[in-house]
């Protein structure tokens, strides 16, 4: 290796080899030393930085950007895809730079201290195994599906075969938050899914396997998968150019999230800047994404293509669920609350909830059985392969009655955590 080599890696070695783990397992796996045609002078631009984030945003701006920043002459960036949540809390934590999401803030005090900057937009895109014969559905067929209301593919033009509907286990994954809020209003709608995965790459990987299944990743992660095939949505295809000029009615705008309080927001803004280079933006296009500021008219129209999207979805001719029987309050007030959380029946139905739970710890305190009995009934421990969806709808509550209740900044649970279950 030559002096001039030498010289230059000093300044890397100490955050290369902290981060060597984690890169190895990511796609690229390896950041060859670049030797610089010229100087740099900013000397930010030379820092290492480290991303995480959803698998989405991984593929579609950082794999090709990062190996033009570092083309460039400027420093490595440390590639370490997941899913969202991992991303947000690394960067709130100090122990990422750089987030990839494909969702803007939730609105939540930990989400509120970072900057979300928009730097791509990408199609949402509903993919099938190839063996599916279905060809197209539209937003309405979407809800009901989401919400449990058609479960064969029969009943939107397929075979007579059960859907098998995949979903990221936490409804806070940028994908998802982002489709549910087109059909349902809202990123953390409840869904009725027969199989949740960690990220959209398992979920792809699943969907490949599956003949009757169907879930939701983006175009720029499965453009040319062989092993999927996506499906049109209201006879529009999902492609960049569709995407451009607002045709493909699903898309989102993804997100790189940063820290201003960090010691690194220099060298972050020099790449954020960096992705307004046309360099930069040939590279986004190859993983057929837009860039933001090349479809800033999309950002215009944003909440008229969303109302029109929700009103479509939501006008649904299909049967509603059966309603549990008022025995069952709990479970009443779950499918009522998934359909519609602001209706008086909503309301009268959580107040049945309350009061069998406060006639329940009546008994309980009658009987002698005291605080132990209200307990047991008030509370739950997480079991291997539970989520707090499928906790929320065993017990016949919201996920965020589950959050409120436990002071859960997002859906992460651990095993053997004790969770409130009731108000009470």
């Amino acid at each position: 290796m030559s002096v001039r080599a030498v010289r230059l890696l000093p300044a890397l070695l100490f955050g290369a080899c902290l981060a060597a783990p984690a890169f190895a397992a990511t796609k690229p796996t390896h950041h060859p030393v670049v030797r610089h045609k010229a100087p740099v002078t900013h000397k930010a631009s030379r820092t290492t930085l480290i991303w995480r984030g959803d698998v989405a945003t991984g593929r579609a701006v950082m794999d090709n950007v990062a190996k033009a920043w570092e083309r460039s002459g400027h420093g490595r960036i440390v590639l370490q895809p997941f899913n969202t949540a991992s991303g947000i809390d690394a960067v709130a934590g100090g122990t990422a730079d750089i987030a990839g999401s494909a969702r803007p803030s939730d609105g939540t005090p930990e989400n509120a201290r970072l900057t979300f900057t928009p730097v791509a937009w990408d199609g949402l895109v509903m993919i099938a195994n190839p063996a599916n014969p279905i060809r197209n559905l539209t937003a309405r067929q979407l809800h009901e599906i989401y919400l449990g209301y058609v479960r064969n593919w029969k009943d939107v033009g397929g075979r007579d075969a059960p859907i098998d509907l995949y979903a990221v286990i936490s409804p806070n994954d940028g994908v998802e938050y982002s489709l549910r809020s087109l059909l349902f209003g809202r990123g953390d709608q409840q869904i009725s899914a027969s199989r949740y995965y960690l990220n959209t790459d398992a979920l792809e990987q699943g969907v490949a396997l599956d003949p009757n299944a169907l879930g939701v990743s983006t175009l720029a992660d499965v453009i040319g998968n062989r092993k999927l095939r996506t499906i049109p949505i209201d006879n529009v295809a999902p492609t960049l150019a569709n995407v451009a000029n607002g045709s493909y009615p699903l898309y989102a705008p993804l997100y790189l999230v940063s820290n201003p309080n960090s010691s690194k927001a220099a060298a972050v803004q020099d790449f954020l800047d960096y992705l307004q280079t046309d360099k930069a933006k040939a590279a986004l296009r190859s993983h057929m994404v837009l860039p933001y500021q090349d479809g800033i008219a999309l950002a215009a129209e944003d909440q008229q293509r969303r109302d029109k999207v929700f009103d479509e979805a939501t006008a649904s001719t299909a049967k509603a669920p059966i309603v549990p029987p008022i025995a069952a309050p709990g479970a009443t007030y779950a499918a009522a609350s998934a359909i519609a959380p602001t209706s008086q029946r909503t309301a009268d139905a959580r107040a049945a909830l309350d009061s069998r739970n406060a006639a329940n710890a009546r008994m309980a305190s009658a009987s002698g059985t005291g605080s132990a009995s209200s307990h047991a009934t008030a509370s739950y421990t997480v079991v291997k392969g539970d989520t707090l969806s499928v906790i929320a709808e065993r017990h016949g509550v919201t996920v965020a009655d589950l959050r409120t209740w436990n002071h859960l900044k997002n859906d992460n649970i651990r095993l053997g955590q004790s969770l409130r279950i009731s108000s009470n």
